[in-house]
């Protein structure tokens, strides 16, 4: 793993708080707090909102859906790795077109999300596009070989559409994107 970027957080370690669940997870939270609420990052030129419902023990949606893991909302675990990285998603967000993150749109379902990669770190933020807004859904460490290779597969694929067509070896105007 390469050294990650000067403007990326420090981690927020459980050993920091003597090993301490409740002080470590009131830790994490304030944090989230600071980052999120009490003020407001931006991607591009667009307001960051929360998923605040459901809510759960008088915390936000999004902040379970970056702290734990699990598919069934009331039964979702905590995740160290992404507690840990707490302090990341904000910047990340603000820093989205540094080349130590890989940024592209793409669809889950019907809907259509921003994913942030800082892949030398093995994290990724996931944005929810909205017309005038984007929301914070998701953020977690990649501890995965087959999700690591699932996103780059999407990234790479993301690049090509981007590349204008050869004809002949020249290089023609694209009608991409209409």
């Amino acid at each position: 793993m390469t050294a990650p970027p000067h403007w990326l957080p420090d981690l927020v370690y459980l050993q920091e708080y003597g090993g301490e669940w409740e002080p470590y997870f009131e830790a994490v939270y304030k944090y989230f707090v600071d980052d999120f609420i009490k003020s407001r990052p931006k991607f591009g030129k667009r307001a960051v909102k929360l998923k605040r419902a459901p809510p759960e023990g008088g915390k936000e949606a999004t902040f379970w859906h970056i702290t734990h893991e699990g598919e069934i909302e009331n039964q979702r675990t905590p995740d160290l790795r992404r507690c840990e990285r707490i302090r990341w998603p904000r910047p990340m967000i603000e820093h989205h077109d540094d080349n130590a993150i890989r940024c592209w749109p793409n669809r889950r379902r019907r809907d259509k999300r921003i994913l942030l990669w800082i892949y030398a770190q093995d994290y990724l933020v996931v944005l929810a596009d909205r017309k005038k807004y984007t929301v914070l859904w998701t953020a977690y460490y990649i501890s995965y070989d087959h999700t690591r290779q699932k996103l780059q597969r999407e990234y790479e694929e993301y690049q090509k559409s981007l590349t204008p067509p050869l004809q002949d070896g020249i290089v023609t105007p694209s009608t991409h994107g209409r």
